[in-house]
């Protein structure tokens, strides 16, 4: 795995204010004496953030990313929303789409697909989330699943060399638990089948303990990490780890 680029990316969720952007430090001085060139750092810090945290990064090799967006380019008539071209002009460089959190409170994968294409248009990189539901997997449909998430959310999207997707089997997300290595390798090596040449990362429950486990697995080019990111000393421990 640490024979290539891996991506680190801190999804703050609904977490943090001004202050909160202090805990960086350790994080800055942490990357200025680490020698490890194939790193790829993002935070994706709450909208609020967005403006700030560009600021604070500047001079660092960290990218800022926000968490969603709408699925118009353009202004419109849409109180409260906030569209990728507005994440660009702020510092953004990526945007997380398709999260399992955002989809459970009624996105679908048209909807996702909009905001894709879109968010391309604007300059973005994407990072496009799928996973599974806890009884899907029991079912075992968990490729039926995904292919339907791939195929509809990639829809009529032809160049996919600014797409990063993100494995996050839903059931592990904020649980604590993650699948067999093995159920990992081989979920990421469907999914990389069907998308020639995407970078996969895996995301649910990433923390300073499974990390040795999940560092292991030949396939995976990063991941994303939700709550263990929000602390910066847990952040740099799994990094560390992944490069031990």
């Amino acid at each position: 795995m640490t024979n290539k680029y891996i991506y680190f990316v801190a999804n703050w969720k609904m977490f943090g204010n001004l202050k909160s952007l202090n805990s960086l430090n350790k994080v800055i001085s942490f990357l200025k004496k680490f020698k490890k060139n194939k790193i790829k750092l993002i935070y994706c810090p709450p909208a609020t953030l967005l403006k700030p945290l560009s600021d604070k990064i500047k001079t660092t090799k960290i990218k800022v990313g926000a968490q969603n967006c709408h699925e118009n380019e353009n202004y419109g008539a849409n109180t409260g929303q906030i569209n990728s071209s507005m994440l660009k002009s702020v510092g953004a460089k990526y945007v997380i789409l398709g999260h399992s959190e955002n989809r459970h409170l009624g996105e679908d994968d048209n909807l996702i697909n909009l905001k894709i294409k879109n968010s391309i248009k604007s300059g973005l990189k994407i990072i496009f989330c799928i996973g599974e539901s806890y009884s899907q997997r029991r079912k075992k449909i968990t490729k039926k699943i995904l292919l339907h998430q791939i195929s509809r959310g990639l829809r009529q999207i032809k160049n996919k060399k600014n797409i990063i997707i993100a494995y996050e089997p839903i059931w592990a997300i904020g649980s604590g638990l993650i699948p067999k290595d093995t159920e990992i390798f081989n979920i990421i090596k469907f999914i990389k089948k069907k998308v020639k040449g995407s970078k996969v990362l895996y995301g649910g429950s990433v923390n300073t303990k499974n990390i040795n486990v999940l560092k292991k697995i030949d396939n995976v080019d990063g991941f994303l990490v939700g709550g263990a990111s929000q602390n910066s000393n847990n952040f740099i421990d799994i990094i560390k780890k992944t490069f031990n």
